[in-house]
């Protein structure tokens, strides 16, 4: 091994040692507040597409994890919001951990490809761009990469909270 190869392990080492800590100090955070709502669930952590990725789920059901959920998702993203400060709070570094509770995010990622390869066959057939409706970073983030797989090419535009993706031809 070379030294550049050596050292470009031992980074990577790191970084994945630095994303299992933030799924650690995150799960400990969750843990917490499952226990101050009195609700059942247990912690699944990972490390995907380099960041910490921590998932509540139920043995009993997602009925009571529907609470955490919110509507649209929308008491997750500030769930997410939150425990990424506690995370920031113990390391000092921005955290990019994303949550699941009860697979909310997981199903719509998986809608939100069909939606993303959709416009994408839409966009080739009929040589227009493609707007879809305004979205979150994630959803935006999950419809670009569909975008990609398909072969074309996306671009977000306007401004927060109404920020949506555009399909481009190719």
């Amino acid at each position: 091994m070379t030294e550049g190869t050596t050292s470009a392990a031992a980074e990577g080492a790191d970084a994945l040692t630095r994303l299992e800590q933030e799924g650690e100090i995150a799960a400990d955070y969750l843990e917490g507040l499952l226990d101050i709502a009195d609700l059942d669930g247990d912690i699944d952590m990972d490390v995907e597409a380099d960041r910490a990725s921590v998932s509540i789920i139920s043995d009993t059901g997602t009925r009571d994890l529907q609470k955490l959920v919110g509507r649209d998702g929308e008491v997750l993203e500030a769930l997410q919001e939150l425990t990424r400060l506690a995370v920031h709070r113990e390391t000092g570094d921005r955290s990019r951990l994303m949550l699941d509770i009860a697979g909310h995010r997981a199903k719509k990622r998986t809608e939100l490809s069909e939606l993303g390869a959709k416009a994408a066959a839409e966009a080739r057939s009929t040589g227009e761009p493609v707007k879809l409706k305004p979205m979150t970073p994630f959803e935006r983030k999950v419809v670009h990469d569909a975008v990609k797989a398909a072969g074309l090419s996306s671009e977000s535009e306007g401004e927060e909270p109404q920020r949506f993706v555009v399909v481009l031809p190719s």
